[in-house]
């Protein structure tokens, strides 16, 4: 059987708002990722995943949305759309788009009826309830974005459910209409020419009818991405407002009507209490084409526990097929976040190698391939309103969104009008014109490491199984198509030897570009964030 399009497929996910201004507004928009596609078709991707360019109040910065089939006229137009898509088959790249399916803008017109009142066509398509007697909330539900998940509508004399801002309220999938709308503008799109679609906390769609109330968390275990102490919403076991077993039966139907538009496919998103258990679930037979969650999105940073997290999510996966990304638009870039302020180079150029050589398929947030640190922005220059609410202790998602440099000039190649978010000289820097001019740059070895990796079946699509080394060495064999590849990698700032197991014949596999680690002496010898790929023999 011919392999699917998107298995071990490397995914270049677009921020729209952040990638390239036409128009001298200020903001990115859909020519704007026209005129530069043929950067990521040179990178060597396969596939692009385009952020929210929907229509929208821009609340949440596209992902609340107010009309799931039209183009904001910020981004362009439905022939701008279809550009894109004429511009990527043109260029052997596949597109996707992010679907929002568990809640909608307050200003959308499905919104707009169902408060009105309790009796209109549309009244049970979100999610409402009566207050307590004594006025407050129907439960202990807390919004991701700090506060109380529920807020009040004078109009219908309820409250309405938002796990996000209150400008997102939750639409309610138990109401069959509900499930039929979405899958109808899924159609839409799929009618239209997208080959697969990227589904935003997709495990949020369904909730507890009963509303229970959430168990607290023990303060120890209060952890998670973007959740300080601080968050209140760290402070519960969300057991009840997401990842209900109703929302399985919908995935399958979600599935059945991709499968009737050939190779068309679905990447969820899932943050649940246990994100590897729900991945793999959600990515069983007839659901999911593939799934990610956030365990390679956090602080942690370590050869045991990204070990210890694929094997998990190994182990309880089976058929499934996983998808990894170590940086994307909603938490701190991996150079900085794992790298720290002081990452190199040659820290930048190992996160790209080691995320394209894990098993499953893999997202590259824009910039990646430049080695693009975190922004640090002050407070004045905030636009997330997730930062503005937590700031200092928090300084939101904007530091990983600012304007892609594509030269070094005072617009960055980005615009010629001032930029929605600013852009650090830092990035300048390290934009795609200066390091067009140096052979030894992160983008010029992520090109050359991505066009190998096409070449090598085992790292593309073979399975994995790691080898016992101590930290800070991880390593694994990547197995299939008759080829047994072992990649080693030294994810500290000092040089280290690792002792090769006994009966491990490892010639070094060259070609991608590089510098490797030193097999000597029955030891591999690997530089400050080195790494070291080799061919195994019987």
């Amino acid at each position: 059987m011919t392999t699917p399009w998107w298995r071990g497929a490397v995914i270049y996910q677009i921020y729209p708002r952040s990638f390239r201004d036409t128009d001298g507004d200020g903001v990115g928009d859909l020519p704007g990722i026209v005129e530069k596609l043929d950067h990521v078709a040179r990178l060597g991707a396969d596939a692009i995943w385009v952020s929210p360019f929907f229509r929208s109040p821009m609340r949440d910065f596209g992902y609340d949305i107010a009309d799931q089939r039209g183009v904001d006229p910020l981004f362009g137009t439905l022939a701008d759309f279809d550009a894109l898509l004429a511009k990527a088959r043109g260029l052997g790249l596949r597109v996707m788009i992010d679907q929002v399916f568990s809640h909608t803008s307050s200003e959308h017109a499905w919104f707009a009826e169902s408060r009105q009142s309790r009796d209109n066509p549309k009244a049970d398509w979100y999610v409402w309830a009566d207050a307590r007697p004594d006025g407050t909330p129907p439960n202990n539900w807390l919004s991701i974005f700090g506060g109380p998940a529920w807020t009040w509508e004078p109009r219908r004399g309820q409250y309405y459910l938002h796990n996000f801002l209150s400008s997102q309220p939750d639409l309610d999938f138990h109401h069959p209409d509900v499930q039929e709308a979405t899958l109808d503008y899924v159609r839409f799109w799929l009618d239209r020419g997208v080959d697969g679609f990227r589904l935003d906390s997709i495990n949020f769609c369904f909730h507890d009818r009963a509303l229970r109330d959430n168990p607290p968390k023990p303060p120890e275990l209060r952890t998670g991405r973007g959740f300080s102490p601080d968050n209140p919403y760290a402070f519960q076991y969300h057991w009840y407002n997401n990842t209900q077993p109703e929302n399985l039966p919908f995935l399958e139907r979600l599935r059945a009507l991709l499968d009737g538009y050939g190779d068309a496919c679905a990447l969820g998103e899932i943050s649940s209490e246990d994100s590897l258990a729900t991945t793999a679930e959600y990515t069983r037979p007839g659901r999911l084409h593939m799934g990610y969650s956030f365990e390679l999105l956090t602080e942690d940073f370590g050869a045991a526990y990204i070990r210890g997290t694929v094997e998990r999510l190994e182990a309880a996966m089976g058929d499934g097929w996983p998808c990894w990304a170590i940086s994307n638009h909603d938490v701190v870039r991996a150079v900085t976040r794992w790298g720290g302020k002081g990452a190199d180079d040659a820290f930048a150029r190992q996160m790209v190698a080691l995320v394209c050589s894990l098993r499953g398929s893999v997202c590259l947030y824009q910039g990646e391939e430049l080695g693009l640190p975190e922004a640090d922005l002050p407070y004045e220059a905030l636009r997330d309103p997730y930062g503005i609410a937590f700031w200092p202790n928090f300084k939101g998602r904007d530091g990983c969104r600012t304007p892609m440099p594509w030269d070094g000039g005072d617009g960055a190649g980005f615009s010629d009008a001032a930029p929605w978010l600013p852009i650090p000289d830092a990035h300048r820097a390290r934009s795609v014109a200066c390091q067009e001019a140096d052979a030894g740059s992160v983008l010029q070895h992520a090109r050359r490491f991505l066009h190998w990796r096409r070449t090598q079946p085992a790292l593309r699509t073979g399975a994995i199984a790691f080898l016992d080394a101590p930290e800070p060495v991880l390593a694994f064999v990547r197995e299939g198509d008759g080829q047994r590849v072992l990649a080693a990698f030294n994810l500290s700032a000092a040089p280290v030897a690792w002792p090769l197991p006994a009966g491990l014949h490892a010639a070094p596999l060259d070609g991608h570009g590089l510098p490797m680690g030193t097999p000597a002496d029955g030891e591999l010898r690997l530089p400050p964030s080195g790494l070291f790929y080799a061919t195994l023999g019987p």
